[in-house]
C-alpha cells in the first residue's frame, strides 16, 4: 500500500460531493457559529467562543487566521489563539505569498493538511514560519481559504501539537465553518486595519511636523548668526557651525527623498521602466555609492565591493534600483557600528538572477523583528536601533521595488554582530524565478 503523502491538498468541490454526515455536537457548534456571525459579534468575541467550543469535536491547540495583503502578495496573520505558551508566531508576522505553498491554498481554495511538521520542516529548512511553529510544539497543521463572495482573503489555521489528526472529514468540517466566519472576520479585521493605517498616517504627519520643524529653525537661527556677523570673520567655530548646517540639509533631503518615494508608491505612479543590457555597476550601484558618500565620511565607515567581474547585462529598471540600493547602503551605515563601521555590497548574476546583498557590521536585529522589516512605517522595537533617526519607510519601499521586478527581498541577522539585506531579481525578468518554499 502506497504510504500517505506528508502534505495534502483536498479539492473543495470533491469534498463537498463526497457524502459526510457531522455529528449532532458537530452540527450544533456550526448552527451556532452562524447564529453568531448573524449576530454581527466582533472578532475576538466570535473567534474566542469558536476556539473554545471547537476544540471538543475537532482536534486543536492552535487557531490563527491570516489575511492577504499588498493587492495579495503577502499573507499576514491577524488572530492568533493557543492552549499553551510561549507563541513564537505571533499577530503581524507577514511573509510574501510568491513562491510559497500557500499559493496553491489561496488559488485553489483547497484545503491543505500537512501530517508531520517536523517532517515538512526537515524538507523545507529556510521556512520561518515552520521553525516558529515547531519552537511551539506545533506537530499537523490544516490550512483552509477564507472566502467572501467568491474572493479569497486569507486563510484560517487549525493546528494540533500531535502529529497525523487531521484527515478528510476534519477538512469538510473546517472548510464549513470557513465559510461561515469568513465575511465576519474579514469585515473585522479591515475595520481594525482602517483603523490603524489612520493612526499610522496621523503619526506620520506628526513625524513629518516635528522632524522638519526643528532642523530648519536650528538652520536659521545659525545662518543668522552668520549673517549678522556675530562670529566675526570666519573661524573654527564659524566653519563647525556650517558643517552642522550642511549636515541638517542632507539629513532634510535624505528624509524628503524617502517621503517622495513612498507618495510615488502610495500613488500608483511607480511604474516599472525596464531595459535589456543595463551595466548594473556602472549604473546602479556606483551612482548609489555617490550618493551616500557623505554619510560613509560621516561615520567613517569602510565600504567593500564583491562585484562578479566582468558582469553581465542585466535587465531591470536602473532607476528604481537605485531606490532600492540607496535604502539599503543608507540603512547600513545609519544602523551600523558607528566607530569603525564596515558595510559590504556585492552583486552577481548567477541561477538565472541578479543576486544583490549589503551587509554591515553593527547590532543587527532580534530575530522575532524579521518579518516587520518591509511593513509601511514599521520600525524594530530595539532600544539600541530607536536611537537611530528612521521612518520605517524605506525598506517598503525597496520591498515594492523588488517586487514590482518580480523579484524577493530578504534579511538576516545575528543580534549584536551584523545585518544583512538581500534581493533577487529573475533574469530574464519575465522568467520564472525558482522561489523557496517559505511558508508551512
Amino acid at each position: 500500500m502506497a504510504e500517505r503523502p506528508n502534505v495534502e491538498y483536498l479539492d473543495p468541490t470533491k469534498l463537498a460531493r463526497t457524502p459526510d454526515t457531522f455529528s449532532a455536537a458537530e452540527a450544533g457548534v456550526l448552527d451556532e457559529v452562524n447564529r453568531r456571525v448573524a449576530a454581527g459579534q466582533s472578532l475576538d468575541a466570535v473567534m474566542d467562543w469558536f476556539f473554545a467550543a471547537t476544540r471538543a469535536i475537532h482536534p486543536c491547540d492552535r487557531i490563527g487566521l491570516a489575511f492577504l495583503e499588498e493587492g495579495g502578495r503577502r499573507l499576514v496573520a491577524g488572530w492568533t489563539r493557543t492552549l499553551y505558551e510561549p507563541v513564537r508566531l505571533r499577530d503581524g508576522y507577514a511573509e510574501d505569498l510568491r513562491g510559497s505553498s500557500l499559493e496553491r491554498v489561496l488559488r485553489e481554495g483547497s484545503v491543505r493538511i500537512i501530517h508531520d511538521l517536523a517532517r515538512y520542516g526537515e524538507e523545507h529548512p529556510d521556512s520561518v514560519s515552520t521553525k516558529l511553529l515547531r519552537l511551539e510544539g506545533v506537530a499537523s497543521n490544516m490550512t483552509c481559504p477564507l472566502t467572501v463572495e467568491g474572493r479569497r482573503v486569507g486563510v484560517m489555521f487549525r493546528s494540533s501539537r500531535e502529529a497525523g489528526v487531521y484527515d478528510a472529514h476534519q477538512a469538510r468540517l473546517h472548510l464549513a465553518v470557513a465559510e461561515r466566519l469568513g465575511q465576519a472576520v474579514e469585515k473585522a479585521w479591515r475595520i481594525e486595519q482602517l483603523e490603524a493605517a489612520n493612526r499610522a498616517y496621523t503619526e506620520m504627519l506628526g513625524f513629518v511636523s516635528h522632524e522638519l520643524k526643528s532642523p530648519l529653525a536650528s538652520l536659521v537661527m545659525d545662518a543668522e548668526l552668520l549673517t549678522e556677523g556675530l562670529l566675526g570673520a570666519l573661524s573654527d567655530e564659524q566653519a563647525e557651525r556650517v558643517r552642522k548646517m550642511a549636515g541638517k540639509a542632507h539629513y532634510l533631503m535624505g528624509l524628503v527623498k524617502e517621503y517622495l518615494d513612498l507618495a510615488r508608491v502610495e500613488g500608483g505612479g511607480l511604474a516599472l521602466d525596464a531595459r535589456e543590457d543595463v551595466d548594473f555597476v556602472g549604473q546602479v550601484l556606483e551612482p548609489s555609492v555617490e550618493l551616500i558618500a557623505a554619510q560613509l565620511a560621516a561615520t567613517g565607515a569602510r565600504l567593500e565591493r564583491d562585484v562578479q567581474d566582468p558582469m553581465p547585462g542585466v535587465e531591470c529598471d536602473p532607476e528604481l534600483l537605485k531606490i532600492v540600493l540607496v535604502n539599503l547602503l543608507g540603512n547600513a551605515v545609519k544602523y551600523g557600528r558607528e566607530a569603525d563601521g564596515q558595510v559590504r555590497v556585492a552583486a552577481r548574476v548567477a541561477g538565472g538572477a541578479l543576486r544583490v546583498s549589503v551587509w554591515n557590521a553593527g547590532p543587527g536585529f532580534p530575530p522575532e523583528a524579521r518579518s516587520r522589516l518591509f511593513k509601511r512605517f514599521s520600525r524594530v522595537p530595539s532600544a539600541e536601533l530607536m536611537k537611530r533617526r528612521g521612518t520605517g519607510v524605506g525598506l517598503y519601499t525597496a520591498w515594492r521595488i523588488v517586487q514590482l521586478h518580480g523579484g524577493r527581498i530578504r534579511a538576516d541577522s545575528r543580534e549584536g554582530e551584523w545585518a544583512e539585506f538581500a534581493f533577487t531579481i529573475p533574469q530574464p525578468l519575465g522568467a520564472m524565478a525558482g522561489a523557496e518554499d517559505t511558508a508551512p
